[in-house]
């Protein structure tokens, strides 16, 4: 019982109408409907404050002649001034731009100055009016009266407001007049409670009537600003949030903070399972998103999987990391879709208004560029924005520009490097690698230029080209060597990458068994969905599929038993060590006996030197690549490596 009142009186004095029996809204709503209220009641203020103030005077000169005329003029000077710094306040508050959300607390407060005021007017005539001459006893029934419809006016769409700041006046004018018999008073007395009472009947009537049109308002209005499918704020809605804080900054120096979130690795879910898998789990994201951040502010969608933020009324900096921390904790737990579990990430860059911007132009450009760093960093990192995050923004969309078009402009070029059988001393394939020649920078390392390729989609027409540009160079080569190609993991979960597998093949005329693909664990750790269907097909195919990066990454024995891989790759960084610690020497010699044991071949990366060869050789490795055998070469240079004489002269055991 005790809680039900608590909430009801908190309901109450917020200017909730429901507590009168008005329409029904949750909390957001209600806090659109509170600053409509607030802002009618700002609009109205500065002349009710004009009017406090000269009625005050009025009294006071009105009172001149009484015996309490020392006392009616403090009072009037406390009313006068307070009227006139209030309205002063009021005048500079209508400057600022409306807010979109109004607080509980800030309506307590509105409903406690119109108590204030009302009760510094009740006592008017319970101190003046007995004493007072009959032109005064006449002004003062006159100002009070006066009061009562100002204020109900003042406050026509905030009921409890209405009544807080009438109430003491009624109280003030029943003392007053009951304490004076004189039936003359008793009708004024009836005649108030009257007037009042139709004053207040059509407060509420006007308050549920304003209410009912601000909802329909704020429908009408959704539907313009709001995502159809994520029901969050669309982008029109935000340029407006982000403008309006940028115009409060200005008048009030209120600062602001913006933060940008991008899914990692959505492109995959949908490339995956499709559109509607992709937009279950935007439905989903957004969910945890809004249960983020507080009532007053919302994540808006402004783009496929873009997300942003404005923290308006910005106290420290550690304020906005500390909601960017709730943004990436939300991602921990999986996602449900579609009988599957899919974990997602997030990363956020972060822009602190003026500090990194003071125009719309500027704070979203540099917020894009502080989530950059934090993508390029990994999944789950948040980046405030730096200094040097704008140059390094400029470079990187210069890059993607000239990434569009470099396949036209034949700048971009495969080089091979071999893989030598230890058992014949023989060349048994190459690997391609891609290149990338700008005609200004120079060669581009693909560190550079494929992670922007997978984020702007670029991959797949790049990845398209390699594939048949190396099995093109491969038709050329002796029947008994392959090529090798590495996918990115945007690649591998595009549906349509088989067909573009089976036409390279039947154009460059080569046996399926030529291609190899290579394939990371770190892309099969993305978790956006079982790879086994693709690979299996891949081998049906009879195109042979290879596991890069071996032991890298965390499930590698689960993926050498459940997945049909064909070869799998040791990583450099064991090779590199093996000779000098001992539990690199065991780990390589442990991969070897199992891909043996497994019937899988085994590839060791990054040989460079005679002793690493040496060694492998004495654990049965099948083949090796690196420095040592040979660096990458051009496709015309690949014929001179494939003299299998001066090989076996070189690498024999």
């Amino acid at each position: 019982m005790r809680t039900q009142l608590t909430t009801y009186f908190a309901r109450l004095f917020a200017g909730d109408l429901s507590a009168f029996g008005g329409p029904v809204t949750d909390e957001a709503m209600a806090g659109h409907i509170r600053a409509e209220q607030m802002s009618l009641v700002l609009g109205y203020s500065v002349g009710i404050m004009l009017a406090n103030a000269c009625n005050a005077i009025v009294l006071a000169i009105a009172l001149w002649q009484s015996p309490d005329r020392i006392s009616a003029l403090i009072w009037a000077t406390a009313v006068a001034g307070s009227a006139i710094a209030f309205g002063l306040q009021s005048h500079a508050a209508r400057r600022i731009t409306k807010p979109q959300f109004v607080s509980r607390r800030a309506m307590h407060r509105l409903v406690r100055n119109a108590f204030v005021l009302g009760a510094a007017w009740g006592i008017v005539p319970v101190a003046f009016f007995t004493d007072a001459s009959t032109g005064g006893q006449l002004v003062i029934t006159c100002l009070c009266s006066g009061m009562l419809a100002g204020g109900a006016l003042a406050f026509a769409t905030i009921p409890i407001a209405a009544i807080a700041f009438t109430a003491p006046i009624f109280v003030g004018i029943a003392v007053c007049l009951g304490r004076n018999g004189d039936l003359a008073f008793l009708l004024i007395a009836f005649l108030v409670v009257v007037y009042g009472s139709v004053l207040i009947r059509g407060v509420f009537v006007n308050s549920f009537s304003f209410a009912r049109r601000v909802m329909r308002q704020i429908e009408a209005e959704r539907t313009v600003r709001l995502d159809p499918l994520t029901h969050l704020p669309n982008r029109v809605a935000f340029n407006e949030t982000l403008e309006a804080a940028l115009k409060r900054l200005t008048l009030s120096g209120e600062e602001f903070a913006v933060l940008l979130l991008d899914l990692d690795r959505f492109k995959e879910v949908n490339d995956q399972f499709g559109h509607p898998a992709g937009d279950e789990f935007l439905v989903q994201v957004a969910s945890r998103l809004r249960r983020c951040t507080r009532p007053a502010e919302h994540v808006a969608r402004i783009g496929g999987d873009e997300f942003a933020l404005v923290m308006a009324n910005l106290a420290r900096p550690e304020d906005a990391l500390d909601i960017a921390e709730r943004f990436v904790a939300a991602f921990t737990e999986p996602f449900r879709i579609e009988g599957r579990q899919i974990v997602g990430a997030t990363s956020v860059g972060i822009v602190l208004a003026p500090r990194d911007g003071a125009t719309p132009l500027d704070v979203m450009k540099n917020a894009d560029a502080a989530l950059y760093r934090a993508k390029r960093a990994g999944p789950g990192t948040i980046r405030f924005f730096e200094a040097n995050d704008d140059r390094v923004s400029r470079d990187r969309k210069a890059l993607q520009s000239d990434l569009e078009g470099a396949i036209a402009r034949n700048e971009l070029f495969l080089v091979f490097q071999p893989f030598l059988d230890l058992d014949g001393s023989r060349i048994t394939g190459f690997e391609a690698l891609l290149r990338w020649q700008h005609p200004e920078r120079g060669l581009v390392p693909p560190s550079e230029f494929i992670p922007i390729a997978e984020e702007t989609g670029l991959i797949h027409e790049i990845g398209e080209w390699v594939i048949r540009r190396a099995c093109a160079t491969v038709a050329k080569w002796p029947d008994d060597i392959r090529v090798a190609v590495n996918f990115s993991a945007a690649q591998f979960h595009n549906t349509g990458i088989l067909q573009t597998i089976v036409q390279a093949l039947s154009e460059a005329k080569v046996a399926p068994h030529r291609l190899e693909i290579e394939i990371t664990e770190s892309m099969l750790l993305s978790k956006y969905g079982s790879a086994e269907p693709v690979l299996n097909a891949l081998l049906q195919l009879g195109v042979t599929v290879a596991l890069d990066d071996f032991g890298t990454g965390f499930s590698s024995l689960t993926y050498l038993r459940k997945l049909p891989f064909s070869r799998i790759k040791i990583d450099q960084s064991f090779i590199r060590d093996m000779l000098v610690q001992p539990d690199c020497a065991a780990i390589v010699k442990s991969v070897i006996g199992l891909a043996r044991d497994l019937n899988i071949g085994v590839v060791a990366e990054g040989v460079e030197t005679a002793d690493q060869l040496e060694y492998l050789r004495q654990f049965n490795c099948d083949e090796v690549q690196g420095y040592l055998i040979s660096r990458p070469v051009s496709a015309d240079r690949v014929p001179a490596l494939l003299e299998t004489k001066k090989l076996r002269a070189t690498f024999a055991a």
